[in-house]
Order: structure tokens, then C-alpha cells, then sequence
């Protein structure tokens, strides 16, 4: 299981809200790439894919995909916000290692 903080759903919300025409929900997935193997993707979805488990968190529906669930379950996103910037912070149990950037893992 996958879950966000109530900072994030709010922000995600917010965003969602200024969407025209308003997607459906978020998609969340682990996609290939980075120094380490694997980053995180975040994009608003229209349509969930037939495999995909749902979550609702207080009425935002966020998808995520057989495989990424994988690497997702036990994972928490929060918003932050801090001097040196702002936005979704991941933490995920399953990650062994990262690189020195911190947008991609190893798992």
C-alpha cells in the first residue's frame, strides 16, 4: 500500500482543481531511469488502466500500476516545503540506495 500525507493530498488537490477539463486522478509509477535505476513519476490521469490498484485518499483517486506497486508498497509522499525549495518527497522502505541528487533509487 502506498500512502499520502494530508499536506500532499491537499497540494495535489490544488492542482488538480485548476485543471481543465479535471482528470480523473493521479498517477503514480516507477519508471526506469536515473543514475541509480529507477525514479518516481507523478502525472494527472484521465482514464485508470484496467490492472490498476486505486487508492482513494478523501475523495482524490490515485493510481498506480502492477509493476510500480512493486517498489511502492509501504511508501509514504508528503509535500514539503523548506528554503531550498518545495514539492512531493518520497519515502519508500524498499529503496537500497540513491543517488547523490536524490530523484533516482535503487531498490
Amino acid at each position: 500500500m502506498i500512502s499520502l500525507t494530508e499536506k500532499a493530498v491537499g497540494k495535489v488537490r490544488e492542482i488538480l482543481d485548476s485543471q481543465d477539463p479535471k482528470p480523473a486522478g493521479l498517477r503514480i509509477a516507477v519508471v526506469g531511469g536515473g543514475c541509480s535505476g529507477f525514479s518516481y513519476s507523478m502525472a494527472f490521469e484521465n482514464t485508470p488502466n484496467m490492472l490498476d490498484k486505486t487508492y482513494n485518499y478523501d475523495g482524490l483517486s490515485v493510481f498506480v500500476d502492477q509493476a510500480s506497486l512493486l517498489y511502492l508498497d509501504g511508501a509514504e509522499v508528503d509535500y514539503v516545503e523548506t528554503l531550498e525549495g518545495s514539492g512531493f518527497k518520497f519515502s519508500n522502505p524498499n529503496v537500497k540506495s540513491t543517488c547523490g541528487c536524490g530523484s533516482s533509487f535503487s531498490a
